[in-house]
């Protein structure tokens, strides 16, 4: 109960912050006249029609507050990753329209993994018992898959990131209870996700011509994630079949030397 109330606490500060910051924005002149002045408060985007808007609006203020719409914009982001709520997807696109799509691009994969870092961390002091509690089915299963991958552990997160059907959200709070190392957890992030965050900023700097988002969830860019993660997935089975070799030639040898002893 008070590791609930504890996290409680930080998500409702976060979200105050979040708050202030969207809404206590810098006053920009209006495009009709350049000596009146008007407020605004910001949003999450829920679909193209709010994404171009906001991403209008954004660019407003850009030209006039760059490092104001720049802590905005990484502020919101890591909100989202810390509490694993949907929707970074828009973000990421987002990017793309604010910043270009190379700039962009490395906003996201850092801020990516370091949201998820930092869900690592709030469920390894606060979530625990809650991820076990409401999500067994899922964890048992998780935990049988990482202990058989221990020896290729990098590669086998490498491949759950780049695999298009993985939830993040939902290995993001398991992680500190698979035992998953936080050093191996926050590469596999920042380089697992690079293919997808690298297709969703290529469709924010074209935001302006773009009519639908289904060509960002479509089952050509589903296949083209799902290649790759089959890719990432062989220097895994390569590193997993070369040491159970090894450890049965140890196995072999140790034989042996137990026999030479009985024959002395």
């Amino acid at each position: 109960m008070r590791s609930l109330l504890c996290l409680f606490l930080v998500f409702v500060g976060c979200t105050f912050t979040l708050y202030l910051l969207s809404t206590r924005l810098p006053r920009v002149p209006t495009r009709g006249s350049a000596e009146e002045t008007e407020d605004r408060s910001l949003w999450f985007p829920s679909d193209l029609a709010e994404l171009r808007e906001l991403s209008e609006v954004l660019r407003d203020y850009r030209k006039e507050h760059q490092a104001y719409v720049f802590l905005l914009f990484c502020s919101a982001y890591l909100y989202k990753q810390c509490f694993a709520i949907p929707g970074s997807s828009f973000l990421n696109v987002l990017a793309g329209a604010l910043f270009g799509p190379w700039l962009g691009l490395l906003m996201c994969c850092v801020l990516t993994s370091v949201g998820a870092t930092c869900c690592y961390l709030l469920s390894s002091m606060f979530g625990k018992q809650l991820v076990v509690s409401y999500f067994p089915d899922k964890v048992a299963p998780l935990q049988r898959k990482v202990e058989e991958n221990r020896n290729s552990l990098f590669f086998f997160l490498l491949f759950l990131r780049l695999f298009p059907m993985t939830p993040n959200w939902f290995l993001n709070l398991s992680a500190p209870i698979l035992n998953i190392p936080i050093g191996q957890f926050f590469f596999s992030v920042l380089i697992g996700l690079i293919p997808y965050n690298f297709l969703c900023v290529q469709t924010g700097s074209i935001l302006s011509t773009l009519t639908s988002l289904d060509t960002l969830f479509s089952w050509e860019t589903v296949f083209k994630l799902l290649a790759i993660a089959l890719v990432a997935l062989v220097p895994g089975t390569l590193i997993k079949k070369f040491s159970q070799k090894d450890l049965h030639l140890n196995e072999a040898s140790n034989t042996n030397h137990l026999s030479r002893r009985k024959g002395m």
